[in-house]
C-alpha cells in the first residue's frame, strides 16, 4: 500500500512540475482599493487616503516563471499638510502599467504567487482642493508621468485571485526642485481569470 501511495505522489508531483514547464497564457480582470501616501522631504506631511483601481492583466509563463503586464485606471487620493497646517486634498486619476515578473507555487487550482517589477504611471487628471487659504508654493505642480517599483503576493483559487502589493515611488511626482515628493501606496485587489 505504501508503494502505491508513494508511486501516486511521485507521478502527481511529476505531472505538476511538467505543467509548470509548459508555456501558458492567461488573461483576466482585476479591481480593488489602494491607500496612497506622499513620501516627502521637509515641506509637507501627508495622510493615507483610500482610492481605487480597475483594469486587465495578462500572464505569460513557462518553466515556473511568468511575465505579468497589467493595465489599470487608478484613483489615488492623499492630503498634503504644510508645516503651518494648510491642507491640500489631491486626487489623481492615472493610467498605471505594471510589468511584473514572478513565480507561482501550488497545485489543484490553488496557488501562491509572488511578483515584482516596475510600474509606469501616466497622470490623466489631478484635482486639488485647498481646505484653507494657501500660497502658490503649496499648490502641487505635478509631472505627467512617474515610475515606481512594486512588490506583491497573491493567492489563486481556481479562476479567482486576491493580491496584496506595495508600490514604492522611484521618481518625483512634482516638478519643483526644492522638494522631493514621491508616491507610495498599498493595493488590495480581487481578480478573475477569464481564460
Amino acid at each position: 500500500m505504501k508503494k502505491i501511495i508513494l508511486s501516486a505522489l511521485f507521478m502527481l508531483s511529476g505531472a505538476l512540475a511538467y505543467g509548470q514547464l509548459l508555456p501558458n497564457f492567461q488573461f483576466g480582470v482585476k479591481a480593488g482599493a489602494n491607500l496612497t501616501k506622499f513620501q516627502t522631504e521637509n515641506t509637507f506631511s501627508s495622510d493615507n487616503r483610500a482610492g481605487y483601481f480597475a483594469g486587465v492583466w495578462t500572464r505569460l509563463g513557462a518553466a515556473g516563471i511568468h511575465l505579468q503586464p497589467e493595465l489599470y485606471l487608478t484613483g489615488k487620493n492623499t492630503t498634503l499638510v504644510s508645516s503651518t497646517g494648510e491642507e491640500n486634498e489631491v486626487k489623481f486619476t492615472s493610467l498605471d502599467v505594471p510589468v511584473l515578473i514572478g513565480t507561482k507555487f501550488g497545485a489543484a487550482g490553488v496557488g501562491l504567487r509572488i511578483n515584482t517589477g516596475p510600474v509606469f504611471s501616466f497622470i490623466l487628471d489631478d484635482e486639488q482642493k485647498f481646505g484653507q487659504a494657501a500660497s502658490d508654493v503649496f499648490d502641487g505642480d505635478f509631472k505627467g508621468q512617474n515610475m515606481s517599483w512594486q512588490f506583491g503576493a497573491g493567492l489563486d483559487f481556481g479562476s479567482l485571485g486576491i493580491d496584496l502589493r506595495y508600490e514604492k515611488g522611484l521618481s518625483k511626482v512634482n516638478k519643483s526642485n526644492y522638494d522631493d515628493t514621491k508616491l507610495d501606496l498599498f493595493t488590495l485587489g480581487l481578480s478573475y481569470r477569464i481564460f
